[in-house]
């Protein structure tokens, strides 16, 4: 079974990471996708930057989304992929699991650019609209 998590760093993308190993200890397998996505820069910034500071941008980012799902991992002596995208989180995450035939997808049900009360975030409701396999909202 392929579980993709969808990580930012945040404490419910933590969770749900938890659960997904859960989840891979009750059926005794299972293989871990987890992906970080960050946004893409505005039109024309990465061009006013130069490609050597987005580039050092974006893996900031990467490092603040992953870092707690690594060491996570590490801790618990569990491999798993890694994979860094750019671009419009919802749509990469689809992609993502269409791309490596995810069986189902866990994430948090708000990240760390959620607004405080909302029951659902919008990533989290894309994904849910858009996607043919299961998917596990994590509060």
């Amino acid at each position: 079974m392929k579980i993709l998590v969808p990580v930012d760093g945040s404490d419910a993308s933590t969770r749900a990471l938890r659960h997904a190993l859960a989840l891979c200890k009750a059926f005794r397998s299972g293989k871990l996708l987890v992906v970080a996505v960050d946004d893409s820069l505005f039109p024309g910034a990465e061009r006013k930057m130069g490609a050597e500071a987005a580039a050092a941008h974006h893996a900031e980012n990467f490092e603040r989304m992953l870092g707690p799902a690594r060491k996570l991992l590490a801790r618990r002596k569990v491999k798993a992929e890694f994979i860094e995208l750019v671009g419009d989180v919802a749509a990469s995450i689809l992609e993502a699991a269409a791309a490596k035939k995810a069986d189902v997808i866990v994430m948090g049900s708000r990240g760390a650019g959620g607004i405080k009360g909302v029951l659902l975030g919008s990533v989290s409701q894309k994904v849910l609209a858009g996607t043919p396999v299961p998917v596990t909202i994590v509060n």
